[in-house]
């Protein structure tokens, strides 16, 4: 029986298969299964014409079966089988696909019921990455002879004629001895292995049998003391079907309600609670594909922190390709949890080859906006719901309007919440906002500070609520880069009451502000010396109404930023600093009190300087460089 040498340098390319491209050594089963499945998909769509098959829809099976002491593994089906030709084709040359072939075949038939899964020729090697030796007994339909191949690795092949009684085709592995890193005899364990039939293959369309050990309760053939038969647990072995066959997302609406989808939600992604939404999608056209996403009721515990793996569990058919396909999510909605299947989805590709798949980009796609449209509608339909959602993952949405410069706001900008100066901060989104807007009113006003409670307490904000006019109060740190990146709500612009231009002084109002800092020059250069680089500028409000002074800044930098640049800084001290600028109300008291020493008492007049700058600072929800030092200074008024 002369060896046989695989061709198109199939020793590179199994060498390949077993070292790169599959990592994870366990989805070697899914494989096998899959090409099991694929063999009794063509051998029932001949029998559909064929009555010479003499199996109906309920005869096809997939067994499993282990030999612990022989340590083999034996994955086995009763589909159509191949020919000595086809075994050279499909086992002699990696990556040639017996499979792909016959879906071509299928293209011109639209009633033919037929999914194929797999590409017979490339996830048949993934065995390799489990077994040293691999055997293959096949019987062709239609015909009387079975053959053996077999094979110890990239050395090649053998192919002799064998015996068969039924038709179909048996998977012998011969697993590899253990090892300190490997523990290869795990795929013999039963419980192992529907473990892995449960977490790949659940939902083949095929039953997948095996023999499987349970308990139950027999006789032990002796009496108790009350005469009574005496019984036991023991141990026995039954074969049965490990699969469910048909997954939930595949089924029809009006046969599953969202309160099961909810319930298989929770056993499935380990919630405690159902989710807050449902999304079903059932695409066709370029790609067809069908998803069962879940918005979850609670951000999970560790969600914002490095351990959060996002994605969605990626299905070919009923098999798992991934665990958890990232480029099937925005970051935006790294939240969403679920699964999507599709049948163009090779299973024979790498997982990193696939992340790179024009469809997956086509599902995404799909996907994003369906995400969308249901937060929007989550939103419309249920305040309180999406209220209760955006306490968990509204974060989420602002990093993913800041995230790749704003290349996704103008997906998310109708989701987005803030806390308003309307009913003491309730949540509002922009759109409400702007349709509530006063007459006149042509800016977003928004204030910023580390709560709702000190933003609206900023002196800057008065001449705005004076108007009757809505705040926005900005309190995460990202806040503000969120509406730089936005620009402007429904068209209206929008303001920050701390450093900019409220656009409610007249021209006349303006100049006579300009004249009055004109006359006062001497008294605001003097404060400016006082303070020196501590603030970049020094002059009069037009916002102040009664407090004396108030923090602002020029430039792109806020407050808030340089608070949020801060946290990344490894030593304190360093970061991006705001210019700050100090506002002074020229109406009252103590800052007229303060111009009036700069000319007769300049001792007294810095050390009010310094007072009124440190209760800006305070103001402006800032800590005080030396608290002592201001103490001080205020005992020295009495």
């Amino acid at each position: 029986m002369a060896k046989k040498q695989f061709k198109a340098e199939s020793k590179k390319l199994l060498d390949l298969m077993i070292n790169s491209i599959y990592t994870n050594r366990e989805i070697f089963l899914r494989e096998i299964i899959s090409n099991a499945s694929d063999a009794i998909d063509k051998l029932c769509y001949i029998a559909l014409t064929d009555e010479s098959v003499g199996l109906a829809r309920e005869d096809f099976r997939i067994r499993l079966r282990v030999d612990k002491d022989m340590r083999t593994l034996t994955v086995s089906d009763n589909g159509v089988g191949m020919t000595k030709q086809e075994l050279e084709e499909n086992l002699g040359v990696i990556a040639h696909s017996g499979t792909l072939g016959f879906r071509k075949e299928l293209e011109a038939d639209e009633n033919a019921d037929v999914d194929i899964i797999g590409q017979f020729g490339v996830g048949f090697y993934s065995a390799f990455m489990v077994a040293d030796r691999v055997s293959v007994l096949t019987r062709k339909h239609g015909s009387e002879t079975a053959y053996l191949w077999q094979s110890a690795g990239a050395d090649g092949y053998t192919i002799v004629e064998a015996e068969k009684e039924e038709v179909g085709t048996e998977v012998i592995m011969h697993l590899k001895a253990d090892t300190e890193d490997e523990k290869y005899s795990e795929y013999l364990d039963s419980y192992r292995l529907r473990e892995l039939i449960k977490k790949y293959s659940d939902y083949i369309r095929w039953p997948i049998r095996m023999e499987v050990e349970d308990y139950r309760m027999e006789p032990t053939g002796e009496k108790d003391e009350n005469g009574e038969d005496k019984t036991e647990y023991r141990a026995y072995t039954e074969e049965r079907t490990v699969n469910s066959m048909v997954p939930i997302w595949q089924r029809a609406k009006s046969e599953v309600t969202d309160e099961d989808c909810g319930k298989f939600y929770m056993e499935r992604f380990h919630d405690y609670e159902m989710p807050l939404r449902v999304i079903r999608v059932s695409a066709e056209g370029l790609v067809s594909f069908k998803a069962m996403l879940f918005i979850p009721a609670r951000a999970p515990y560790n969600y914002y922190s490095k351990d959060w793996e996002a994605g969605l569990a990626l299905y070919s058919s009923g098999v798992m390709i991934m665990d958890k396909c990232a480029d099937l999510l925005p970051e935006c909605f790294a939240f969403v949890r679920g699964i999507v299947d599709s049948p163009d989805l090779s299973l024979n590709i790498s997982r990193e080859l696939l992340q790179h798949d024009r469809q997956l980009k086509v599902i995404a796609t799909n996907i994003e906006k369906r995400i969308k449209s249901e937060l929007k509608k989550l939103m419309d339909e249920d305040r309180e719901k999406y209220e209760q959602f955006w306490g968990g993952f509204g974060r989420q949405l602002k990093y993913g309007v800041v995230g790749d410069y704003g290349a996704k706001k103008d997906l998310l900008r109708e989701l987005l919440l803030f806390p308003s100066s309307r009913d003491g901060g309730k949540l509002t989104d922009l759109k409400g906002y702007v349709e509530r807007m006063g007459e006149g009113q042509e800016k977003v006003y928004y204030a910023a500070g580390e709560s709702v409670e000190k933003a609206a307490k900023l002196p800057q904000a008065e001449p705005v609520k004076e108007k009757g006019w809505e705040l926005l109060y900005l309190t995460d740190e990202v806040d503000e880069f969120v509406v730089q990146i936005l620009g402007d709500a429904d068209g209206k612009p929008f303001c920050n009451v701390s450093t900019e231009d409220l656009g409610l002084a007249s021209e006349s109002e303006k100049a006579e502000t300009r004249e009055k800092e004109e006359k006062l020059r001497p008294a605001l250069d003097f404060i400016k010396e006082t303070l020196g680089d501590a603030v970049a500028e020094v002059r009069l409000s037009d916002k102040l109404r009664s407090m004396p002074v108030c923090l602002g800044t020029e430039g792109e930098i806020t407050l808030e930023m340089e608070r949020y640049f801060a946290h990344f800084a490894q030593n304190e001290g360093e970061g991006i600093k705001a210019k700050r600028v100090l506002e002074l109300n020229g109406e009252h008291p103590a800052v007229q009190t303060l111009f009036a020493a700069t000319a007769t008492d300049p001792e007294k007049a810095r050390d009010l300087t310094k007072i009124l700058f440190a209760q800006a600072n305070l103001l402006a929800g800032l800590s005080l460089e030396d608290p002592q030092e201001y103490t001080s200074l205020i005992c020295k008024l009495f």
